[in-house]
């Protein structure tokens, strides 16, 4: 598939998303915790190689990457509220404790052989 279609369907998915949530933030956050990324990814995936193979290679990974980003749900909001820490600083320091909790996580199942 041309990549620019690709890149258009993705980026009106995400513009469409942003722009649901300044009317009900509950249906953006629920679209937005769709795999919807992942579903056109493989999508893009299968369409250019038709490669089976890959892409359930490609979904066991976004799996095990799936979990260290939970973090980030959960530190983020904590740092806005509780903390009032601004909203760029919270982001990155929200999105460094997911890259710490991947690491650990990565060499945890590393040790019972798992390897991502």
């Amino acid at each position: 598939m041309n990549l620019w279609l690709k890149i258009l369907i993705s980026a009106l998915l995400i513009g469409g998303i942003s722009e649901i949530s300044r009317r009900n933030s509950n249906i953006a956050a629920l679209l937005a915790s769709l795999p919807l990324i992942s579903i056109l990814s493989m999508i893009w995936m299968y369409h250019d190689s038709h490669d089976a193979g890959r892409i359930a290679d490609f979904s066991w990974s976004v799996f095990w990457y799936v979990l260290p980003s939970l973090v980030l749900f959960i530190v983020l909001p904590v740092l806005l509220t509780r903390w009032q820490v601004p909203f760029y600083g919270a982001l990155l320091i929200a999105s460094a404790a997911t890259i710490v909790v991947f690491f650990i996580m990565k060499a945890v199942l590393g040790r019972v052989g798992i390897e991502i």
